[in-house]
């Protein structure tokens, strides 16, 4: 096979070559047409191409190679430490940049490999993409698996999975299996996930909708945020509606609006929510306030909880020194060891020693040692233990008052 050779600091003119291309340092080949090497074009230090260009094998060395144009290779692209710029559309097998690759133009592989920095100002197609350093795209990308190990600043996407070592941006989006982020994840735009998992700061800036949520640091959603179990660290916020399976806090967590969900609510920090909070189960070990809150299972507080409207469950205990704000509406009903609250409705409502409420409505009612309720109303029987006060006398009636909730 033939062999045409560019001198080093040589400026040439050329077209269609049978064979390979040999470019030496410092070289400028302006285009007759489009430059077609049939083998491989192989450039050693700085070279421009001004033109379009395509050929079998691509290799760059030592230097940066700048296409002012279209290139087309029909097999790999590999540079060793070098670049390459394309001003126009890319298209290759394979591309393996050392350096870094900058295409201005659709860029298309099977496999991109960059150790250093990809930029590219329209889309990018591919089946893995693997990124060093930086990695920026103003158009779609379009993959299978990404990973990078600094930072990534993506306009939409369309992934089964990303990772990335560092900070990641996008406007938004789909990946369907998992976004692994070590540092800071971003979204601007609606944007659809199977799971993401963020060491440091997650933030959505509008609406959001994923399988598993883990933040190690911090987590805030502007506007409605769907998923199926959230599990925060530190601080978490949603400024619309949440929706999911299971919520677990170790920090502090707000939503604006409500909180709706189908498994189980643990606090061990505090919890706010603006409207109403459902779910199957709570567990609380911190601090709960909610305008009210359904659950259809248990609730279990041993901290604090604050409803201006009430708590219901089927099984409501207050644990030992905790506290409820508000009306408590379940099947059976405990107050534990000085536990306190307000006003009780229940089938069985049951004091523990030295615990404390304002009024009791339920069929059956058992006050322990030193309990104290202002008002007692029931329909089968009541049980006071040594000590136990209800101030004013118990009524015993045919039928129990609306419940609330």
């Amino acid at each position: 096979m033939t062999e045409t050779r560019v001198p080093r600091d040589g400026k040439v003119r050329l077209g269609t070559l049978d064979g390979d291309l040999r470019v030496e340092r410092d070289s400028e080949i302006d285009v007759d047409g489009r430059l077609a090497v049939s083998g491989q074009a192989r450039f050693d230090g700085n070279a421009d191409v001004r033109g379009d260009m395509e050929c079998g094998s691509f290799r760059s060395d030592d230097g940066t190679v700048h296409v002012h144009g279209h290139l087309y290779v029909q097999e790999g692209l590999e540079t060793h430490d070098g670049a390459v710029e394309v001003d126009g559309e890319l298209k290759a097998r394979r591309v393996d940049a050392d350096r870094g690759l900058i295409v201005g133009g659709p860029a298309s592989a099977e496999q991109f490999e960059v150790g250093g920095r990809l930029e590219g100002a329209q889309t990018l197609t591919a089946k893995k993409v693997s990124v060093g350093g930086r990695f920026r795209l103003a158009g779609k990308l379009t993959a299978e698996t990404v990973e990078a190990g600094g930072s990534v600043d993506l306009h939409d996407v369309e992934l089964d999975s990303i990772e990335v070592g560092g900070v990641i941006r996008l406007a938004g989006g789909v990946v369907r299996r998992s976004v692994e982020v070590g540092g800071k994840f971003t979204s601007d735009a609606p944007f659809e996930f199977g799971g993401l998992e963020v060491g440091g700061v997650a933030q959505f800036h509008d609406s959001a909708k994923g399988g598993r949520i883990e933040a190690g640091g911090m987590m805030t959603a502007d506007r409605d945020l769907t998923f199926e179990d959230l599990e925060i660290g530190g601080l978490g916020r949603i400024d619309g509606n949440g929706k999911g399976r299971s919520v677990e806090v170790g920090g502090r967590f707000s939503v604006r609006g409500s909180l709706e969900l189908t498994g189980k609510l643990e606090v061990g920090g505090q919890i706010s929510v603006g409207e109403s909070l459902t779910g199957g189960a709570l567990e609380v070990g911190g601090k709960i306030d909610a305008r009210r809150a359904v659950f259809t299972s248990e609730a279990e507080v041993g901290g604090a909880i604050s409803t201006r409207e009430g708590l219901k469950a089927s099984h409501i205990t207050l644990r030992r020194k905790s506290r409820a704000t508000g009306p408590l509406v379940g099947g059976v009903v405990k107050l534990d060891t000085k536990a306190t609250a307000e006003d009780i409705y229940g089938d069985t409502v049951e004091l523990d020693d030295k615990a404390q409420a304002r009024q009791v409505f339920a069929r059956r009612v058992v006050l322990g040692e030193g309990s104290q309720v202002d008002q007692v109303v029931y329909t089968d029987s009541i049980e006071l233990k040594a000590g136990a006060h209800v101030r004013s006398p118990p009524q015993k009636v045919a039928s129990l008052p609306t419940f609330p909730l």
